[in-house]
Parts: C-alpha cells; structure tokens; sequence
C-alpha cells in the first residue's frame, strides 16, 4: 500500500501544481494529502478546510484550545464527540510542521 502511494505521489508531482491540494488513495478511497511544510513554499497547497484551520489558530494570536477553533468554524461544541476529528486535523497540522501542539493540548502558530 504505501509503495502505490509513493507512486500516486509521484504522478501527482509530475502533473499537478505544487499550489493546490493532491488527492490519494488509502484504504479504497480517495484522500486530500497534508503535505509538510518543509515540502511546499506556503499554506496554499494545504486542502481549504486546513487552511482554514491554520488562519484560526493565527488570527488567535496565542495558544488556542480545539474548541475555540470548533466555535470559529460553526461546529457545535456541546455535543460529545464532534471536536475530535477536528483535533485530529489540528494534530495532523502539528505533525506536518503547520502549527505547534503544547503539552497542554493547545495549539499555537509556527512562525
């Protein structure tokens, strides 16, 4: 599986702009890549809904808690559960170098 990836990305390179999110697939579907951050120039090649996420955590100008992000986005806080995709994509971001996850389970931009 992850050599059909690795292939899938390379097609990819080769006919897509670096500007604008890849699709792969895993696992019999079709996916948005995250690319890191040390691969791609600016935040633009990230899918729109990250990008959205990443301007969140910036405009916030400190560390930023999931449901604050959440609340920005129109997601209903109060229901159980609805936050957690979204710390996975928070978390995600973290991962690839966008932003900066805190020990306390805040995040904060990258400069």
């Amino acid at each position: 599986m992850l050599r059909r990836l690795y292939e899938q990305e390379a097609e990819a390179a080769a006919g897509q702009n670096a500007g604008t999110p890849q699709r792969v697939r895993a696992a019999g579907r079709s996916v948005l890549k995250v690319p890191h951050r040390s691969e791609v120039p600016d935040a633009s090649a990230l899918p729109a809904d990250y990008q959205r996420m990443l301007e969140i955590v910036k405009a916030a100008g400190g560390s930023v808690m999931v449901k604050e992000v959440g609340v920005e986005l129109g997601i209903d806080a109060s229901v159980p559960g609805r936050l957690e995709p979204l710390r996975g994509k928070l978390s995600k971001l973290a991962g690839r170098g966008w932003l900066h996850k805190l020990p306390n389970g805040t995040f904060t931009a990258r400069l």
